[in-house]
């Protein structure tokens, strides 16, 4: 039984263990669907909890009424396949090829002068977006970049998926102030379970002596694997066993309430959770004042109605779920 993995290549990568040893991985990062293993349960979002609400968002009159859309993200998994469906959604909805620009970095790329001055003669021609797939450390050189460039939010906003408090503390927040971020909870949610639970989290920081204790954060993943291990101990309870077999049988349907203010509900077929969909505009403060969420959670889609050949694709996992 792991909680675990970050990126989409190290779940991959550790997959086959899980399914040739049947095991049990429950990933709490969002990923980029396409992918539906008997030997995962996929607590972080699906596509269709994260990406294609946050474009749909940015199309909207709400949103600014975006017309070109510039993919950019690190080079690896996630960014990858994550925008070949959003230019598939795009397209479904008429943008032009020529309005759709697709850009890649390296892990660690540091570098955006000339990135950013592309989209800045992009944005030229027409209302523009930048959707962001950039992992990591990057995020700081690249919202520098904007800052430096005079693109503020309101001529180009910039929606990030990974993104979150955790990245926002202790950096100058001043570059990326008014740009968004998706994602299917923020610590500024306002509920008597978040206040329980951002409570309890600062208060075992401080008694664990944590580095930077007083200024403790929780996030999305951090919300993820925490309503995984109590699905997971729920289910355990219920089959009065921790028999992989019978514990992935029992999770089935299992419900949390979580942090987020919804009671979130592991599907009986899919292995992934019902979540909602939250849209924050990042604050001075290193927080997100949530501008836009839906008002019930989302059933995921693991595989995207966009990609040719995925309506033929059941809900049921199979062996290999990874190689799709």
């Amino acid at each position: 039984m792991v909680f675990g993995c970050w990126t989409s290549v190290s779940r991959k990568s550790a997959l086959p263990v899980f399914e040739e040893l049947n095991g049990l991985l429950f990933y709490p990062v969002q990923y980029e669907g396409e992918e539906l293993s008997p030997n995962v349960f996929y607590t972080g979002a699906a596509p269709n909890q994260q990406a294609i609400p946050a474009v749909e968002y940015l199309m909207s009159k709400d949103g600014g009424s975006a017309k070109r859309f510039v993919l950019l993200g690190t080079d690896y998994v996630y960014p990858r396949t994550t925008n070949k469906i959003l230019r598939a959604f795009l397209k479904s909805k008429g943008v032009k090829e020529t309005d759709i620009d697709e850009v890649y970095t390296p892990f660690g790329h540091s570098d955006y002068q000339t990135i950013v001055a592309n989209i800045k003669k992009f944005a030229a021609g027409g209302k523009t977006a930048v959707i962001s797939t950039i992992n990591g450390d990057s995020n700081v050189p690249f919202y520098k970049e904007l800052g430096n460039a005079g693109l503020k939010a309101t001529d180009v906003p910039v929606v990030a998926f990974s993104v979150g408090e955790e990245e926002l503390k202790g950096i100058d927040t001043k570059p990326l102030l008014g740009h968004l971020a998706a994602w299917n909870y923020f610590m500024s949610v306002k509920n008597p379970t978040n206040t329980e639970w951002v409570t309890k989290w600062k208060a075992y920081a401080k008694a664990q002596n944590l580095p930077n204790a007083d200024k403790v954060v929780t996030n999305d993943p951090m919300e993820a694997t925490y309503v995984g291990i109590n699905m997971w101990a729920q289910a355990v309870t219920k089959a009065k066993t921790t028999d992989v077999d019978k514990v992935r049988a029992a999770m089935a349907g299992q419900t949390f309430k979580a942090p987020s203010g919804y009671a979130l509900k592991m599907d009986e077929k899919n292995h992934h959770l019902h979540k909602p969909v939250m849209i924050g505009e990042v604050q001075a403060n290193g927080q997100f004042s949530v501008v836009w969420q839906t008002k019930a959670p989302i059933r995921a889609q693991p595989w995207s109605p966009f990609i040719p050949g995925n309506d033929k694709k059941g809900d049921t996992p199979i062996k290999n779920g990874g190689k799709s």
